[in-house]
């Protein structure tokens, strides 16, 4: 992989080895011997905020960014190294052996130097500071020194925490209801036979016929619509409280006269 093949990713996304999202691409670094690139720092966390160092070793640059060779918890396990744009052999030593990739031949003696991006203390794509960045963590020509410390910034991310369907399904029941019948019974009617009415009567058999009716229940079914059920979310607001660990520099003064140690010993 060559620097004029990789430093358009600068800036981009960073995949890992399964193509799982790891951060974004912040600064190459390059041997100072050959100019060969052999690292790239990931920025993870919140706001881009950690740096961690990846080889590139195995790795390829595709339309969508730039992909490593490493899992995405073998980079976010990695050693923390502050390099200040410049990446020690000694510092190079210690990644190599915790991601397990042969040193290259002739490594000893080779530092490496940020290029290709903006590195978090300033540094530029040749890897010449910036700014007066320069001045950081060493005494300036009026000297001056610049004491840095390390801030925290929080935020939130949305990230799925479950989900919720519905389902519906058949149950059967019995269900009792009331309906009034009604039917007919027979009774014997007696009556005498007014005067004159039964001279022409005569003796012989005879047959008469009623038809009785009764009601009978009968049970029929329909589906009918009886409610509508649906989801719904709210968002429910809260505090959480986050514990971090920050770094910051000290400045201590050697060589004062004794009546000034004590006011200006640290700050």
């Amino acid at each position: 992989m060559t620097m004029q093949g990789i430093e358009n990713v600068v800036g981009g996304t960073a995949y890992d080895a399964a193509g799982d999202k790891v951060g974004s691409v912040g600064n190459l670094y390059a041997s100072d011997s050959t100019g060969r690139p052999e690292w790239v720092t990931v920025n993870t966390g919140l706001f881009g905020s950690k740096h961690t160092f990846v080889p590139l070793d195995g790795a390829h640059v595709e339309q969508d960014g730039l992909h490593l060779a490493p899992t995405k918890s073998k980079i976010k396990d990695a050693p923390r190294i502050d390099a200040g744009g410049h990446l020690s052999e000694g510092e190079a030593s210690e990644l190599y052996r915790y991601y397990g990739v042969q040193l290259p031949q002739g490594a000893p003696g080779r530092d490496r130097t940020a290029r290709g991006g903006m590195a978090s203390d300033g540094m530029g794509q040749d890897g010449v500071p910036r700014d007066g960045a320069a001045d950081a963590g060493r005494t300036a020509g009026d000297g001056s020194m610049i004491r840095s410390e390390e801030q925290l910034h929080a935020g939130t991310e949305t990230v799925e925490s479950g989900r919720v369907s519905l389902r519906k399904y058949v149950v059967t029941e019995e269900q009792q209801v009331t309906v009034p019948v009604s039917h007919e019974e027979v009774r014997v009617v007696r009556e005498p036979v007014a005067d004159g009415e039964g001279r022409a009567a005569q003796i012989g058999e005879e047959e008469r016929e009623v038809v009785l009716h009764e009601e009978r229940p009968v049970v029929g079914k329909e589906t009918v619509a009886v409610e509508r059920v649906g989801l719904e979310t709210e968002t429910v607001r809260g505090e959480e409280h986050l514990t971090e660990t920050v770094r910051k520099e000290q400045v201590e003064v050697e060589g004062l006269p004794e009546d000034l140690d004590g006011k200006h010993k640290k700050h």
